[in-house]
């Protein structure tokens, strides 16, 4: 029904591959040059097939190998070697002069050779396939919805049938229950919306953190297959590393590497030991830590996601506290920035910005996000205490007093002493402010928040970049009468605009899902 096409030249790839030989087909039909609606059109689609840098195919035609046009014809090469964890495919012009028309592609799809397969010759282990990850999510979840397992909230075996199939990294069941003692509550270290999280030590030494889905969870495989999907994608020093998963014996068991000193959550709010040890600097670091990973997946990786649930406990925190960011559950990948319609509302209440609420998504929500950990962070508060007779005193009510008193630093963690000076607080502190502001398009980009921490760039100067960042029409939940009237910086009225890229390659990625908080919708984003 469609393709991709370039007058010169189209370039794919498939990242975090595990080395191995692998199975490769691509899937073409000519649906360009239908000379039955217009005889004039003279055809002349003649291109290269390149793998790995390898010519496959010269002067391929589609149209003469299919036997006409609108018909289907699959090239197959099961001999595809991956040694740097990636795999390039390349459909260009070589020949003399230049075709009328390029390059023309359906799909793409990469398939593990069956186990079987070893034992035939020695010319089919050449073609032995651990399939991209990312690739072998779309696959699966496809497959799913294909037979119906999807949807059905009380078959979780089914469900776990296609989680199987999931290549790369998956480890015994019996070997991640040896690890974690049989999931002792002595291990256990924590607990989230997917479910207990136990410490546990492999045969080879490695210590790691696996979560187990709960019963009682409202997610289940799609959120598992997202999770594990995103997460081998994006590779980067403040994001937690995904080792491995397993789905077997009705168990959904994700392995992570393990992170010392937990959560931001327990380290903040639990024992008073940890909490002595995260001084000024170390708080500050922390801030940067997660702003450089949520710019990564925001606007420097392949994929661009939000991750729609930041909040303490999904930060971890490794022996020298360094930030990580963990639980890709809920993610979601995004190709633009400005706000999106949304049917399926997904987060932590607290954490989640106005315009989610309202249906509207946007990278925009994590930096609202980020505001409210950097104020509980500063402050050693958390978003919101219950009190007496039923109420509840909310921190960032509280931040917006102090502004308007113009006694912001005042919300600085008692506990720190002089362990700070009052400008950098108030930059920390002011910073903050620009991200919970209610109104997306006046918040700062992850990016500047990032400049902003390491001083590259002052709160104001990042906060007028944002302002005049974009035009056209206001959307919803971009209104800046929205804006709080006490913010230290002075806005004036935002229009949304919208911003497009394009680049010479693809690269192949999985499906987003939506988990915990849920509208009364049922449908998916």
């Amino acid at each position: 029904m469609d393709a991709r096409v370039s007058s010169i030249s189209l370039k794919y790839y498939a990242f975090c591959l595990k080395n191995n030989h692998y199975m490769v087909r691509l899937h073409f039909a000519e649906i360009g040059l239908d000379t039955t609606k217009n005889p004039r059109i003279k055809r002349s689609r003649v291109f290269d097939v390149e793998i790995q840098g390898k010519k496959k195919r010269k002067d391929f035609n589609i149209e003469d190998v299919a036997a006409g046009v609108n018909l289907s014809v699959t090239l197959e090469y099961n001999d595809v070697l991956v040694h740097v964890n990636r795999l390039e495919i390349h459909l260009y012009w070589s020949g003399k002069g230049s075709p009328i028309h390029g390059p023309l592609i359906s799909a793409i799809s990469i398939s593990p050779v069956p186990k079987w397969h070893l034992k035939l010759s020695s010319a089919i282990i050449v073609g032995i396939v651990v399939s991209s990850s990312i690739l072998a999510v779309i696959l699966i979840l496809a497959l799913l919805w294909k037979f119906g397992w999807l949807g059905r909230k009380n078959n979780k075996n089914i469900e776990q049938k296609g989680i199987e199939l999931f290549p790369g990294g998956v480890l015994n069941f019996q070997q991640i229950k040896a690890a974690t003692n049989s999931f002792d509550p002595k291990n256990k270290i924590g607990q989230g919306g997917f479910g207990d999280v136990y410490k546990g030590v492999l045969r080879n030494g490695t210590t790691v953190a696996v979560k187990k889905l709960s019963a009682k969870s409202k997610q289940g495989a799609k959120e598992f297959i997202n999770e594990i999907g995103t997460s081998y994608a994006l590779q980067h020093p403040n994001l937690v590393r995904l080792l491995g998963c397993c789905a077997e014996q009705s168990e959904l068991l994700i392995v992570y590497e393990y992170m010392e000193n937990n959560s931001l959550e327990q380290a903040l709010f639990g024992s008073a030991e940890v909490k002595s040890r995260l001084n000024w600097l170390i708080r500050v670091k922390i801030c940067r830590d997660v702003a450089k990973g949520l710019a990564y997946i925001h606007e420097e990786s392949r994929l661009r996601i939000v991750h729609r649930d930041i909040k303490p406990t999904n930060i971890l925190l490794d022996k020298d506290f360094i930030a990580k960011i963990t639980d890709f559950g809920f993610a979601k990948h995004s190709k633009e920035e400005n706000p999106h319609a949304i049917t399926r509302i997904a987060g932590t209440k607290g954490y989640m910005s106005p315009e989610c609420l309202q249906g509207f998504l946007s990278t925009k929500a994590d930096v609202y996000s980020f505001g409210l950990v950097t104020l509980e962070i500063v402050s050693g508060k958390q978003i919101s205490t219950f009190r007496a007779k039923d109420q509840n005193i909310y921190l960032l009510d509280i931040a917006y007093n102090y502004q308007r008193q113009g006694n912001l630093i005042a919300l600085v963690d008692p506990s720190l002493g002089s362990d700070y000076t009052h400008k950098e607080a108030l930059k920390l502190l002011d910073l903050a402010m620009e991200c919970v502001n209610p109104t997306a398009k006046l918040r700062p980009s992850m990016s500047e928040v990032v400049k902003v921490l390491e001083g590259i760039v002052k709160v104001a100067e990042a906060n007028r970049k944002t302002k005049t960042s974009s035009t056209g029409n206001t959307s919803l939940g971009d209104d800046s009468s929205m804006a709080n009237p006490h913010f230290a910086f002075s806005h004036s009225t935002q229009s949304a605009g919208s911003t497009s890229q394009e680049g010479a390659s693809d690269t192949i990625i999985c499906p987003s899902a939506s988990k915990e908080i849920d509208s009364s919708s049922n449908s998916d984003d």
